[in-house]
């Protein structure tokens, strides 16, 4: 993967007294992925995927990101943080499952049938979701890339990493932000 400079760029920012709503993230997402000098700034990799650190709302933690085709998140959640995104170009697919897992003390989960979800989110189209969503985005087209942006509110405390085998769920690895730099 590469990584883009940690320093961070300059997205149109709400200014909120409060921790900002799902619905502001949204918003958040919205009009940084209309602002196409900060999408144009992304340096993609026609390998891995490429990010810049944004300053989102309300002390939240926001992303660009880049996909290469073909990339995906695999199965993950965000904790405790609410988030939303968008994408600005491409097509991203999100597969989520509309089932709320135990929070801890679990490794393996058998799904009931009927919990999958899948969403195509085109240019402009995002959505924003609660806490301890369950989903992996992907960037299924062979020949071009997706940009997206995210923005997560509290700021990651960690994120937990699933497989996926059929009905079954499996928690594999916990990752908190010390891991991801």
């Amino acid at each position: 993967m590469s990584v883009s400079p940690a320093a961070p760029a300059h997205a149109p920012a709400a200014v909120s007294a409060s921790a900002p709503t799902q619905a502001e993230l949204l918003d958040f997402v919205r009009r940084a992925v209309a602002d196409a000098e900060l999408i144009a700034s992304l340096p993609l990799d026609p390998e891995g995927r490429t990010w810049v650190r944004l300053d989102g709302p309300g002390g939240s933690e926001a992303w660009l990101i880049g996909w290469p085709p073909g990339t995906g998140t695999g199965w993950h959640d965000h904790a405790d943080s609410v988030g939303a995104f968008m994408t600005a170009s491409g097509e991203l697919k999100e597969n989520s499952l509309a089932v709320r897992l135990p929070t801890d003390g679990w490794t393996t989960l058998e799904l009931t049938e009927g919990v999958d979800r899948e969403r195509r989110l085109a240019t402009g189209q995002g959505r924003a979701f609660g806490r301890h969503h369950v989903h992996e985005v992907l960037n299924e087209s062979t020949d071009r890339h997706a940009v997206s942006v995210h923005a997560y509110y509290p700021p990651l405390p960690r994120i937990r990493r699933y497989s996926r085998t059929g009905p079954t769920l499996r928690l594999e690895q916990v990752e908190r932000p010390e891991d991801w730099q």
